[in-house]
């Protein structure tokens, strides 16, 4: 088998988050023998598919792409040299996430098959809330009682946002705090214990007020604490870790194996979260997961991204023995994933079972190509 063609299909505004309209990216690679392979990256999509078209894909053509693990090699090291840990490893990723794919449809499997097999009945999720129908600052009660009533047990919420930005991070006053605590206060006051509460702070405060945070928070029981400072100092999360009592999540931003090194061994992480289409796909998510075990702790994935990264995020989970919890975005699964793909990788009952094949189990819709609505660039382009 041989690839033959590399395809980019950008859609530039494929949903909103905190940080405003993100993109997706998603990436085709093409065999010889006809069979097709569908990865995906995000948000910044002018820049991750530069770098897939002119940076990997002449490197790509003629190759093997079932060697996955030379193949993952030759492009990092075609890129680490000017600073890889950004539009470049996304773009690493989403080619990753294809050739696994690839893999699995050249076997007739479904994908976890090839990740290690099925351990779990079914896969935990909680709700990311970024919600069409209530914003969790004004209606936390009326989120929270509709995502129970639907088998959803927790969620992420990020009430104190708007007074990071405020204040640069820097400080948080009784007044301000008071306020922010109150969407916790409310779904922890009429849903007691049934609804857990991830509270994710986007790395906005400094370590004071991240301490301060925590220690108001602490009556609450909130499932954990996420991303409070930047990821750029590793040893500042581990005095936070000794200062607070909540556990800590992180992180997402960070990229490889190497990147999560230090992470591991300062002890400040409780749960490990990996973006599979940020921290160069599924090959290092599961070397990521297999380092987080060997010190017992347990991965959450990160997938708030498209309907790719939803697809190889729940194959992972699946084949992840030591899984903590899958994010999930009801919005995205419900309604802004359903233009682009075949399927929505929706929960029944609060959770995912068992994830379909062959390969991701999920393939954009054909007519998606001629619609409009993306941007479809070949490498080569004839």
């Amino acid at each position: 088998m041989k690839i033959t063609r590399i395809e980019t299909v950008d859609q530039p505004e494929g949903t909103a988050v905190h940080a405003g309209t993100i993109g997706w990216l998603w990436v085709r690679v093409y065999s010889d023998d006809g069979l097709v392979g569908l990865g995906e990256t995000y948000p910044a999509t002018a820049s991750e598919k530069a770098v897939v078209l002119k940076d990997f894909a002449p490197l790509l053509i003629g190759r093997e792409p079932r060697d996955l693990e030379a193949i993952w090699h030759d492009l990092f090291v075609a890129v680490q040299y000017r600073g890889w840990a950004g539009a470049e490893i996304r773009a690493l990723s989403a080619v990753d996430i294809a050739l696994w794919d690839l893999l699995a449809r050249s076997a007739n499997l479904p994908l976890y098959r090839l990740l290690g097999g099925q351990c779990w009945e079914n896969i935990p999720i909680y709700n990311t809330c970024y919600d069409d129908a209530y914003d969790f600052n004004t209606h936390p009660v009326e989120l929270a009682k509709e995502l129970l009533a639907s088998g959803i047990g927790a969620m992420k919420i990020w009430p104190f946002d708007a007074t990071a930005r405020r204040n640069r991070g820097q400080r948080i006053s009784l007044a301000e705090m008071e306020q922010c605590l109150q969407p916790v206060r409310k779904i922890r006051e009429a849903c007691g214990d049934r609804m857990q509460i991830a509270m994710e702070f986007h790395g906005l405060w400094n370590l004071p007020a991240a301490i301060k945070i925590a220690r108001a928070l602490e009556p609450y029981a909130v499932m954990w604490l996420e991303e409070m400072l930047p990821q750029d100092n590793l040893a500042a999360y581990a005095v936070l870790a000794r200062e607070v009592s909540q556990p800590l999540c992180i992180s997402e931003r960070l990229a490889t194996r190497w990147g999560f090194r230090e992470l591991l061994e300062n002890g400040a992480a409780r749960i490990i979260m990996p973006d599979v289409a940020w921290c160069g796909g599924l090959s290092e998510a599961r070397k990521i997961a297999f380092a987080a075990e060997t010190h017992y702790l347990p991965v959450a994935p990160h997938n708030c991204g498209g309907p790719v990264l939803h697809f190889a995020s729940w194959h992972l989970a699946m084949a992840t023995r030591n899984l903590f919890v899958l994010e999930t975005v009801r919005r995205h699964y419900q309604d802004r994933f359903v233009p682009y793909v075949t399927a929505t990788g929706a929960p029944e009952e609060g959770k995912l079972g068992v994830p379909p094949g062959p390969g991701l189990g999920v393939e954009l819709r054909p007519e998606l190509m001629s619609s409009g609505r993306v941007c479809v660039e070949r490498f080569p382009s004839t």
